[in-house]
């Protein structure tokens, strides 16, 4: 049964959701989202539809990154969906980069139907 963007806790389900990011789990991770969602970030700018398509590309992203720790940061209700913004340390301890990044998120239901990700640099600390 499909919950309700009013009945979903955004914050607990974004912090889930980058909790799987983390792990680099990508059955966890494929369960966020809906069979036909379409999926953009920096590298598919074209997007990816669909299960198979996303779970190709995070299998091959995730065998060519190192650890990617992923920390929310704020969320915001929208129609639909909503927006959450977070930050991710690159390497065991953040040795290889950090990088702050906006996911926009509109649901269908409890699962994700489009995920546009936005991503930029940040200084070495």
């Amino acid at each position: 049964m499909s919950l309700d963007i009013a009945q979903i806790d955004i914050a607990k389900y974004n912090a889930d959701w980058l909790a799987a990011w983390t792990a680099k789990d990508v059955p966890a991770l494929l369960a966020f989202y809906a069979d036909d969602t379409l999926y953009k970030d920096p590298q598919t700018a074209a997007g990816i539809t669909g299960h198979a398509a996303l779970e190709a590309y995070l299998t091959g992203l995730f065998a060519a990154t190192p650890p990617m720790r992923y920390r929310p940061d704020e969320v915001w209700a929208i129609d639909g969906g909503f927006c959450g913004r977070w930050f991710c340390d690159i390497g065991e301890k953040g040795e290889l980069g950090r990088i702050r990044g906006f996911d926009l998120v509109i649901l269908k239901g409890d699962k994700i139907a489009v995920n546009e990700v936005y991503v930029h640099q940040l200084p070495a600390s």
